[in-house]
């Protein structure tokens, strides 16, 4: 999710300026860095001006002597510039398994130009109805166009760029023609386009996460004409499909030094040692055009150096980056001095001359060490989601973040599951086993199969005792299942349990009340919860906790216990399950689709059901629906002791 600029903000005579998230601050005349201070508190005026995320600080004035004198030495040559950058190609004849590997892989075909990809969605004509009016995807030519129409509006785009090719192929372009000026950017600037393909099931639908999810009536409608725009900045800020300022950082391959400027909240934020980059003298050496500026950078204005950060924000990939897409060099850095047979192997962490790194020692491994291994799948997968009361993300796509937010962060590595170089599939390929294994090579106590059996309460071949099912559950929306945390956590935690919020224990047992759920963690784990939030928050201890869920005012809440529900087979549930389907929020009636189609092996568009349909739209076939599936009567199983 795209973080957006914000305005200066005079706080007591003291411009504090908000920069992607994080804050240009002012040091004391000491030349220190200060640490980050709210914009609300008043600190020392001086010229030195810096942002601070995490391990990470970005000089926009000229780095203090002091701090390069920290520097860790490097003997070898940069791996941040544009020109260290070798590309793909010439990783293919010494690394061809990878290279083949790679080829096939979601990360290579995250973004690619319509000619140089294949276009999983049906342009011939097809049509599907959308908040009262048409989508046509159709041909002309070797052109793709997407033409919508509502009433006296009409709109037409030509098709240039594609995201994504496992479970989605969204759609990038410009407009062509529409209800907005001739000078507005929709016409100049590619934007992610309103609906795309959902490639299982051969459907088009509606894109999600281009900006917060909200109940219907409040998601964007495409066919409303969009203001003229007065400020082209004011128009980057706050326009979440416009692709080149909300979607490329992670989708397309740039130099690690332009990340570390126009992306550097989030490439900061999992930096494990202390580095600080000098914005000015990277800019000059690398993008010139960038840094029009004569003057010295100290008698820069705040306004000037927040020019060049606009620009950087929403530097067009297609232009400047190293690929559309995710290659080699996105994770292995610039490695043209490797690919030409000078360096032995790539360095894993950045390193050159605008950019210094700082040790608790006088030397950093720059190589393949945990620790770099994860950072590089950190820049890309970390940011801010809604959460869940335990602050556990609601959904996919920020895995490094909430994996440091767990218990085992300190030793595990992404590649212990991962391998960076091959598809994981449609499908999660490990089994069971597999995946326990990984746990009990650290947890060497629990691989006796008795003392597993003591821990978990569970037969050593049940579900309850594969470590994944309790300790990283299925509470993340995946983009068409509901897939695990990357949070390693305990199922007896207090925020989730306290605040009715999804738990591994009532997600297999689906039927069973929160006493039921609390009895057994107080005698298994002496665990012990507020009696006053439990009795706030389930107001009915006799029901069944998922049936609770399904009730919650939280929409992600509801969205999970459709998911447990259809996993369990709960067929006596149905009647609160076919409730979904008229959520207030089209993501929950997909997913109940899902889960519903394959709890009861059939079509709910046999029904003339859509999820994406309005609320006045849903009323037939929902009533075809409950009179249909709902004619023979189901019971509740009863609690197994």
């Amino acid at each position: 999710m795209r973080q957006s600029f914000r305005r200066i903000l005079p706080v007591g005579g003291l411009f504090v300026i908000i920069v992607s998230a994080g804050s240009l601050y002012y040091a004391t005349s000491s030349q220190q860095p200060v640490p980050p201070v709210k914009p609300a508190t008043p600190v020392a005026v001086e010229n030195l001006r810096f942002q601070n995320f995490g391990n990470y600080t970005l000089w926009l004035d000229e780095m203090p002597e002091s701090i390069q004198s920290e520097g860790v030495s490097h003997a070898g040559k940069s791996n941040i510039h544009p020109e260290d950058y070798a590309g793909p190609e010439s990783c293919r004849n010494c690394h061809k398994k990878q290279y083949e590997a790679w080829s096939m892989h979601p990360h290579r075909w995250m973004n690619a130009k319509v000619e140089d990809t294949e276009i999983h969605g049906e342009f011939d004509g097809c049509q599907i109805s959308y908040l009262g009016g048409e989508i046509t995807f159709y041909k002309d030519g070797a052109a793709h166009w997407m033409r919508l129409e509502r009433g006296d509006i009409r709109r037409e785009y030509r098709i240039e760029q594609t995201i994504g090719s496992r479970f989605y192929q969204y759609y990038i372009g410009k407009q062509v023609s529409g209800p907005e000026p001739p000078e507005h950017p929709l016409y100049s600037d590619l934007h992610v386009l309103p609906i795309g393909y959902w490639i299982d099931r051969r459907e088009w639908v509606p894109i999600v996460h281009i900006e917060p999810e909200r109940a219907d009536r409040k998601r964007h409608d495409p066919y409303v004409p969009r203001p003229l725009v007065r400020d082209m900045d004011d128009y980057v800020d706050h326009t979440p499909d416009l692709y080149r300022a909300s979607c490329n950082f992670c989708h397309t391959t740039f130099p690690i030094g332009d990340m570390l400027i126009r992306y550097n909240h989030t490439v900061g934020k999992h930096l494990p040692t202390k580095a600080d980059l000098s914005m000015g003298p990277y800019v000059r050496n690398t993008r010139p055009q960038l840094w029009p500026f004569e003057k010295s950078t100290a008698d820069l204005s705040n306004e000037e150096l927040i020019s060049v950060l606009r620009k950087y924000h929403s530097l067009e990939a297609e232009d400047h980056a190293i690929t559309l897409g995710i290659s080699c060099e996105a994770c292995h850095l610039g490695a043209k001095e490797h690919a030409r047979g000078k360096q032995a192997r790539p360095d894993f962490f950045p390193h050159g001359p605008e950019l210094v790194v700082r040790n608790q020692t006088s030397h950093y491994d720059f190589g393949r060490t945990p620790e770099n291994s994860n950072y590089a799948c950190s820049r890309c997968h970390t940011g801010s989601r809604p959460t869940f009361a335990s602050g556990i993300h609601t959904w996919n796509s920020t895995e490094y973040t909430d994996a440091v937010g767990g218990a085992c962060y300190t030793k595990l590595t992404c590649v212990a599951c991962h391998n960076p170089h091959q598809s994981i599939g449609k499908k999660w390929s490990h089994t069971p086993a597999e995946d326990s294994a990984v746990c009990l090579n650290c947890h060497q106590q629990f691989e006796p199969g008795a003392a597993r059996v003591a821990h978990t309460h569970h037969p050593i071949d049940h579900e309850g005792s594969q470590c994944m099912n309790c300790h990283m559950p299925r509470i993340n929306e995946g983009l068409q299942d509901v897939v695990r945390t990357h949070t390693i956590f305990s199922p007896t935690n207090a925020a989730m349990i306290e605040a009715n919020q999804p738990n591994a224990c009532n997600q297999c047992h689906v039927d069973k009340p929160i006493n039921w759920t609390l009895t057994y963690l107080e005698k298994w784990y002496n665990k012990s919860y507020s009696k006053s939030r439990i009795d706030l928050n389930y107001p009915d201890r006799s029901m069944p906790v998922a049936i609770g869920w399904l009730k919650s005012g939280n929409e992600s809440v509801r969205l999970i216990a459709g998911d447990s529900l259809a996993r369990a087979n709960a067929l006596w549930a149905l009647p609160d399950l076919l409730s979904c389907l008229d959520d207030s929020y089209l993501l929950n009636r997909q997913f109940a689709r899902i889960g519903i189609e394959s709890l009861l092996g059939c079509k709910l568009s046999d029904f003339g059901y859509q999820f994406y349909m309005t609320p006045e739209e849903r009323e037939i076939p929902l009533k075809k629906i409950r009179n249909e599936l709902l004619k023979e009567p189901t019971e509740i199983s009863k609690p197994a002791e």
